[in-house]
């Protein structure tokens, strides 16, 4: 049984790298054309079903947010990127980050020490995989988002480890 875990663990973590460009997208681009609750602006909780998210995500996004599946390490479209903007949910368009709370990691992920406001994000306690963890999930639409550990740099001591899948990045205006 750990095996077969395992082994669809790795076949998620496959999916789920597929995409390595950064996307700079606009309220709606292509990725977003399927998904009617995807919005940067509305921030109504949400109560979707898996099996409608299931047809509207790209099953990349799909295996993270929904399976708690996650990119392997250091191949993340987010994890070294250093734009200016803010990140928001790749599966419904909620603001999660600003740039400047980004910061480099060794973890192999995208890190951030704070989120853009208190309600952005909402957190579980993860036993799985034989650790004590706290999971991240979207605010808005209650997805995987990646986890939060206290070895953060100041002001918050936090470390929000995320996984880029689920983050669209929209850069600042210049």
């Amino acid at each position: 049984m750990k095996l077969k875990i395992i082994l669809l663990s790795m076949a998620m973590i496959t999916l789920s790298c597929q995409n390595n460009s950064p996307s700079m997208s606009n309220e709606k681009n292509t990725q977003h054309t399927n998904n009617p609750y995807y919005s940067r602006t509305d921030t109504t909780v949400l109560n979707v079903p898996d099996a409608e998210w299931k047809k509207v995500l790209p099953d990349s996004i799909y295996q993270v947010a929904r399976n708690k599946a996650t990119e392997m390490a250091f191949s993340g479209k987010y994890w070294k990127f250093e734009g200016l903007g803010i990140y928001y949910c790749a599966v419904c368009g909620n603001a999660l980050f600003r740039s400047d709370s980004k910061f480099a990691s060794s973890c192999g992920w995208p890190s951030f020490f704070q989120t853009i406001r208190k309600n952005s994000t909402i957190y579980k306690t993860d036993n799985t995989y034989g650790m004590s963890r706290t999971e991240v999930l979207c605010g808005r639409c209650n997805s995987h988002l990646g986890h939060i550990f206290d070895d953060g740099p100041p002001p918050t001591g936090k470390r929000y480890c995320m996984n880029s899948i689920v983050l669209d990045f929209v850069p600042d205006k210049q």
